[in-house]
């Protein structure tokens, strides 16, 4: 965000949480980007050992108060009018409810799903079609992408945590870099 923005943002007197949401809703409005969810809040730690992917009984999932933060993240993106030009999603149960109560819909996608039982291969493998996607979408002025999936795979792919139902608001920088550009907290 550049300096300006930060000032203009300061001058509108809002307060900060109001100032860091118009700042994150001005990222998506001028595209380019790629807002990547930490799925909705879903207790505990890790899957059990009978985890199976597709089968959400073996999974951890949202509890109540997960499903109506991910609801809120949709609100928060409808009030502002702001509409994904694509959904995609951890094909873990819990990521794709997140994404469908949010937006409506989402497409599974390998690449963001949790790195459990992966070779190292397999996981570099995924970190580099993500960083990938996020700089095409980057090169694409006017639309943003919404992605869910795990802190696993944020830390990997940009080295920051994001709490659950945050999303960070990623962009390529040149040199193949990726840059978090601004952090979204639903509570």
């Amino acid at each position: 965000m550049t300096r300006r923005r930060l000032i203009l943002l300061g001058a509108l007197g809002l307060p900060l949480a109001a100032r860091a949401d118009e700042a994150v809703a001005a990222l998506l409005r001028e595209g380019g980007a790629v807002i990547a969810f930490r799925h909705a809040l879903a207790p505990g730690t890790f899957d059990p050992p009978e985890f199976r992917p597709g089968v959400c009984s073996t999974q951890r999932n949202l509890n109540d108060e997960g499903r109506a933060q991910a609801r809120r993240i949709g609100q928060w993106l409808a009030q502002r009018q702001l509409v994904p030009a694509a959904v995609r999603s951890s094909p873990w149960c819990r990521c794709m409810e997140t994404a469908t109560l949010a937006f409506g819909r989402a497409e599974a996608w390998p690449a963001l799903g949790s790195p459990r039982g992966a070779s190292e291969t397999t996981n570099a493998e995924s970190v580099r079609a993500l960083a990938d996607a996020v700089a095409a979408a980057s090169r694409q002025r006017g639309r943003f992408e919404a992605w869910v999936t795990h802190q696993f795979v944020l830390s990997r792919l940009v080295g920051e945590a994001a709490s659950s139902g945050e999303g960070l608001v990623l962009r390529a920088a040149p040199g193949a870099s990726l840059q978090v550009l601004g952090r979204l907290v639903i509570a």
